[in-house]
C-alpha cells in the first residue's frame, strides 16, 4: 500500500520533470524590432538671382609712342641763330600780324579774324643744300587745324619746302612753288606734335641731296625723296585756319654739316643742342 502510493507520486514528480524540461527547451519567437525609417533628405536648389557670368579681361589700352629713332651723325656746326639780330630775317608785317626778334626770340602772331592768312619770316642767308636744321617753337596761343612750319631750302619768298605741324597734332611736308602749295606727305597724327597752346617743339629736318628726313622732338617722323629745291635759306612761318589769334615763337636755331648725297649717313644718335 505504503509502495503504491510513492510509486505515484514518484510517477507525479517524473511527469513535472518532463514538463518543465519541455518548457526550457522552446525557444520564444523573438520579437522583431521595428526599424525606423528616416524620412529621405530632399535638398532644395539654391535660386540665383543674379548670376555670376564670366567677366572678359580687357586688352591693355595700346598707347601711341613715337618712334624712337633719332637723326643720323651729324658735322660741324654750321651756324645758329640765337635772335639777337633782327637784320638777318626778312619779315612780312602788316595790320594782319607782325614779327619781331626780341629777348632771344623770333616771334610770329595773328590778329583775330585772320583766317587763311600765312605770316612768315625767311633767312635767306646763307644758302646751303645739304644740312640737319633744328628749331625750337613755344605755342602761347594756337588750336585746332593752326599751323606752324619750318621752311627750309628757301630761293624766294614763295619758293621752298614747308615742313608743317598743326595744333591737332599732325604733321604734314608741302612743296611750294611759284606760291602754289604741293601736298607731298599730307596730314597725319604724330605722338609727339602738341596739342595746341601752351606747349613746346622742337621741329627738325635732315637734308642730304633729294633724302629728306623730319623730326619733332629728335623722334623720327617720316622720309621722303624730293629734289626740286637743291639748296636755299630757311625760315619760319604761322598760319590760322579759323580766325584764331596766333602766337608762336621760335628759339635756338641750329644747322649742322651731313653726309653728302653720294655717301651713306652714319648709325643713328643724338646731335647736340645749338
Amino acid at each position: 500500500m505504503i509502495f503504491g502510493q510513492n510509486l505515484l507520486r514518484f510517477g507525479a514528480l517524473l511527469a513535472a520533470s518532463l514538463a518543465l524540461f519541455a518548457c526550457s527547451t522552446v525557444s520564444p519567437t523573438a520579437t522583431p524590432t521595428a526599424t525606423l525609417e528616416l524620412p529621405t533628405s530632399t535638398i532644395t536648389p539654391t535660386i540665383q538671382w543674379f548670376p555670376a557670368t564670366n567677366t572678359r579681361t580687357p586688352f591693355p589700352v595700346q598707347q601711341a609712342t613715337p618712334t624712337l629713332g633719332v637723326v643720323p651723325d651729324l658735322g660741324a656746326l654750321l651756324f645758329s641763330d640765337i635772335f639777337t639780330d633782327a637784320g638777318k630775317w626778312i619779315s612780312s608785317t602788316s595790320t594782319l600780324g607782325s614779327s619781331i626778334v626780341s629777348n632771344n626770340r623770333l616771334t610770329l602772331t595773328l590778329a583775330e579774324g585772320t583766317d587763311l592768312v600765312t605770316i612768315s619770316s625767311l633767312r635767306l642767308q646763307p644758302q646751303i643744300s645739304d644740312f640737319y636744321a633744328a628749331i625750337n617753337a613755344s605755342l602761347s596761343l594756337c588750336r585746332g587745324l593752326d599751323q606752324m612750319s619750318l621752311l627750309f631750302r628757301v630761293t624766294s619768298a614763295a619758293d621752298f619746302y614747308r615742313f608743317s605741324v598743326n595744333c591737332s597734332g599732325q604733321v604734314r611736308l608741302e612743296r611750294v612753288v611759284s606760291g602754289k602749295p604741293f601736298v607731298i606727305r599730307d596730314w597725319a597724327p604724330s605722338p609727339d606734335a602738341p596739342l595746341g597752346a601752351p606747349g613746346e617743339v622742337r621741329m627738325s629736318v635732315y637734308a642730304a641731296g633729294r633724302d629728306l628726313r623730319f623730326y619733332l622732338n629728335d623722334h623720327f617722323q617720316f622720309t621722303v625723296n624730293d629734289q626740286y629745291f637743291s639748296q636755299g635759306g630757311l625760315g619760319v612761318s604761322i598760319r590760322s585756319e579759323a580766325g584764331n589769334p596766333m602766337t608762336i615763337s621760335f628759339r635756338e636755331l641750329g644747322v649742322y654739316a651731313v653726309p653728302s648725297s653720294g655717301s651713306t649717313p652714319s648709325p643713328l644718335n643724338t646731335p647736340p643742342g645749338p
